[in-house]
C-alpha cells in the first residue's frame, strides 16, 4: 500500500508526489486529557491520525500531516495528565501547519477536529486562516452535532447501544481504542458517566467550570458494550462522511 503519512516519507518522495499532482493534504486536531478510568489519554490524537489516514485514502491522491496532539482542553485540567493549549497558540499552530504546506506547493488543504474543545475554536479561526491563505482550497470540519449523530446511528444499527453514546471516553470512543490500541483498554475499569441530556447548559457548565463538574468520572455516556468491530465501522462511517461533506463544498 501506497505510504500517504509526510513523517514516513523522505523528502524527495514527497517532491515527486507533489510533481504527481498529490496536491492535497490533510491533518487532525486531536487532543491528549483524560478519557475516563479505562482509556489512555491519547485517545483523541489516535483517533485522529487513524481518521486522517482513512479520509485520505477514500479520497485518493491525499497526504496525511501529522496530528497536531495537544488541543484546547482547560476543562479536563482537574484530571491528572490532562494537557491543554491557549485557542491563541493553538491557531498559531493550524496557521504554521497551512503556511508550511503551502510554501510545498499543497493547494487543498483539510483540517479535522477529533476533539470536542477543537471544533469552535477552528470555526472561529477559518476565516482568518481564509484571508490569510486565498489561494489555498481549505476545508474546515465542524460539524460536531452531525458527528454525535452518526455515532448514535451506526452504534443502535449494530448493537442497539446507540443511547450509550455520550462523545467522551463513551462506547463510540472505547471501540475505537479496542480498535486501535486493544492492550491499553481497560475494560474492567469500565464505566457509565453522565447520561443526562447534553444541552447547552450542560455544555456550558463543563466549559465555565470544568468536565468534572458535570461527569466526576470524566465519561460522557457510558463505555460499556464496546467492541473492536464498532470501533473500526464508527472511523470507516465518520471518513466517509466528512469525504461526502469535503465534495459537496469543493469549488
Amino acid at each position: 500500500m501506497q505510504e500517504i503519512q509526510l513523517e514516513r516519507l523522505r523528502y524527495p518522495e514527497i517532491g515527486a508526489l507533489l510533481q504527481e499532482g498529490w496536491t492535497t493534504a490533510i491533518f487532525a486536531c486531536g487532543a491528549t486529557e483524560q478519557h475516563g478510568p479505562h482509556l489512555p489519554i491519547f485517545v483523541d490524537a489516535e483517533h485522529g491520525t487513524a481518521l486522517a489516514l482513512d479520509i485520505a485514502r477514500k479520497l485518493g491522491r491525499t497526504l496525511v500531516a501529522p496530528t497536531i496532539r495537544i488541543g484546547c482542553s482547560d476543562h479536563h485540567l482537574a484530571f491528572p495528565g490532562s494537557l491543554s493549549i491557549r485557542k491563541e497558540t493553538f491557531e498559531n499552530l493550524v496557521y504554521d501547519y497551512i503556511h508550511s504546506l503551502s510554501l510545498h506547493g499543497f493547494t487543498h488543504i483539510i483540517v479535522v477536529p477529533t476533539h470536542g474543545g477543537n471544533y469552535q475554536p477552528l470555526e472561529d479561526m477559518t476565516p482568518r486562516l481564509r484571508s490569510a491563505f486565498p489561494d489555498i482550497h481549505l476545508a474546515v470540519y465542524h460539524q460536531l452535532s452531525g458527528l454525535l449523530d452518526l455515532w448514535r446511528n451506526q452504534t443502535q444499527a449494530y448493537k442497539g447501544m446507540g443511547d450509550r453514546v455520550g462523545g467522551h471516553a463513551d462506547i463510540a470512543e472505547t471501540s475505537f481504542m479496542l480498535h486501535l490500541h486493544p492492550q491499553l483498554v481497560r475494560m474492567d475499569l469500565a464505566e457509565a458517566g453522565f447520561m443526562g441530556h447534553f444541552s447547552e447548559e450542560v455544555i456550558r457548565e463543563m466549559i465555565e467550570k470544568g468536565f468534572k463538574s458535570v461527569t466526576p468520572n470524566g465519561i460522557l455516556g457510558d463505555a460499556h458494550g464496546a467492541d473492536p468491530e464498532l470501533g473500526a465501522q464508527l472511523i470507516d462511517a465518520l471518513a466517509a462522511q466528512i469525504v461526502h461533506w469535503y465534495r459537496e463544498n469543493l469549488v
